[in-house]
């Protein structure tokens, strides 16, 4: 798989993989920041590195985003030079997707313009609904004895049998 190097800052070479941790090597120039994405290929997969801890000698540590197996040193790897980012928005509505951002659903790419960094800062307290709304999830029974509220955490207590499963499987649909 041939790179587009262009788009990268800089590149750097593996120099240690313990697991899910993986150490980069790059110039004193061209270190990378904190929570930066990296990138690099294991055959024609794409592996992201997140930048977690700046060490001596200009090598960074990374954490790895999916299994590093086939992983080797000396492979090199591009510094994207912003963190890692997912799509936002009314098309990631029912979508399936991995801390990449990529769609794990089987139903195609997620197309979209706006993008946030899994490190966006929270909304403010102001910035959410204080109100709570109901959850309408059309069982009579549980919208009349026992509303759920919206964005709310719930319980389901029961013995072996009753539909616990199936409760939730109805409200998943």
């Amino acid at each position: 798989m041939t790179k587009n190097t262009s788009k990268y800052i800089s590149e750097g070479k593996i120099n240690r993989i313990t697991g899910s941790v993986v150490d980069v090597a790059f110039d004193e120039k061209d270190l990378p920041k904190i929570y930066d994405a990296l990138e690099t290929t294991i055959g024609d997969r794409r592996l992201v590195l997140e930048v977690e801890q700046l060490l001596a000698n200009n090598i960074v540590r990374c954490l790895a985003m999916a299994d590093t197996d086939g992983l080797e040193r000396s492979t090199p790897v591009y510094n994207t030079g912003k963190p890692i980012s997912v799509p936002v928005g009314t098309a990631t509505l029912g979508r399936i997707m991995n801390v990449t951002g990529d769609a794990m659903d089987n139903r195609g790419e997620i197309k979209t313009e706006t993008y946030d960094s899994i490190h966006k800062n929270p909304p403010t307290f102001m910035e959410q609904a204080p109100n709570t709304e109901i959850l309408e999830t059309g069982i009579k029974v549980i919208d009349l004895l026992c509303p759920y509220p919206k964005g709310g955490k719930i319980g389901l207590f029961g013995g072996a049998g009753v539909g616990k499963t199936v409760i939730i499987m109805e409200l998943i649909n």
